[in-house]
């Protein structure tokens, strides 16, 4: 018997391997530098955020104030054709590089995100955000996101997984489809996590077995989260559960899906992303979404369907909450806490409330 695989079996590699060659190809041809640095500038202990967008100017007044209160100093937008005044206003920001391709975003959105923080957030930490996403976590208005990447580094540690939560009005949402984003994150006060799957973070039932295979956990790991309202109301069965804060280091490969990086020590911890997926017309962006046939998944074509059916439609019910705090999501099983970096926030407190009393 040959040991030598079936000609059929050679053939599919290669064309494989040669399909990967021309995707990476058309990817650096169509990759530009439009704007800012070229190349990394943080300083060891800053974070690097990396963000896709495609005529976002309608997020972009909320997103900074959050991030630049989180912390953050250097802003990469991977820009994909935006076309409505977004480069311009990014143009005005401090700390902002901004690169750009137009290739198509199902396609190539994992290549857009891994080749920004491979090129800026090398041995750095990067924090990889969606436009319409909220990046909290334990002890925040104490030490900020410097403190958080600090105890991070001092345990060996090199992702942070988070749970995203969608958050929606009471009202239809038809009556805020036009709500400016500023007013969007304070009045979507309603999450409802009463329809939310786990699974265990190596459970091949995720889909996602691949990729995290190849990250070490430390137990108890935090689960992987499926459904949520999105699941309740329209049947999307989206992945609630990101990779978006890690060190970009040796092994390390960021961005290889839409919610995984591949070779992270993981911490025993999840942080929390506040999702604004209703936010900035939904109806609209989604009919447009399907005439560009732009999302694989399809999940824009199942919300599509309920919001036409149902253009009143809230996702308000008896089993929605209003604005949880971070303690109560973590008592509800939704985020999982760590007694070392409880115990690190503890410390953190007692340190700063003493320093505040010695300058008295």
């Amino acid at each position: 018997m040959s040991d030598h695989p079936p000609q059929p079996a050679i053939a599919a590699r290669i064309t494989k391997r040669l399909g990967s060659a021309l995707h990476r190809a058309r990817f650096f041809a169509s990759l530009c530098h439009l704007h800012g640095p070229k190349q990394r500038i943080a300083a060891a202990d800053e974070v690097v955020l990396v963000a896709l967008v495609r005529d976002g100017a309608y997020y972009l007044d909320g997103f900074f104030d959050h991030y630049r209160r989180l912390g953050v100093a250097h802003f990469v937008f991977f820009d994909n054709g935006s076309r409505e005044g977004t480069l311009d206003r990014l143009r005005q920001q401090p700390g902002v590089s901004i690169l750009q391709s137009t290739l198509p975003w199902g396609d190539y959105e994992n290549d857009f995100r891994s080749y920004a923080a491979k090129r800026y957030a090398t041995d750095r930490w990067c924090l990889i955000a969606d436009m319409d996403e909220i990046f909290d976590f334990e002890g925040r208005a104490e030490i900020g996101l410097r403190g958080l990447t600090g105890f991070l580094t001092d345990q060996g540690y090199t992702g942070l997984m988070a749970q995203m939560l969608e958050m929606f009005p009471k009202a239809p949402l038809s009556t805020v489809a036009a709500l400016p984003y500023l007013q969007v994150l304070q009045q979507f006060d309603h999450c409802d996590i009463s329809s939310v799957t786990a699974y265990d973070y190596q459970s091949p039932a995720t889909g996602l077995g691949y990729f995290l295979h190849q990250n070490k956990i430390t137990p108890p790991a935090p689960q992987l989260l499926f459904g949520g309202i999105r699941g309740k109301v329209f049947g999307e069965s989206c992945c609630l559960t990101k990779h978006p804060l890690i060190y970009v280091g040796a092994g390390v490969t960021p961005a290889v899906h839409p919610h995984a990086s591949t070779g992270l020590r993981l911490a025993p911890m999840s942080a929390l992303i506040k999702h604004y997926k209703f936010a900035n017309d939904a109806l609209a962006r989604d009919r447009a979404s399907v005439a560009a046939a732009s999302i694989a998944h399809g999940e824009d074509r199942q919300r599509l369907a309920v919001l036409q059916h149902s253009p009143d439609i809230s996702l308000w019910s008896p089993q929605a909450q209003r604005a949880p705090a971070l303690a109560t999501l973590q008592q509800q099983g939704f985020l999982q806490a760590d007694p070392a970096y409880s115990a690190y926030l503890a410390t953190y407190s007692s340190r700063s409330q003493n320093d505040r009393e010695t300058s008295e």
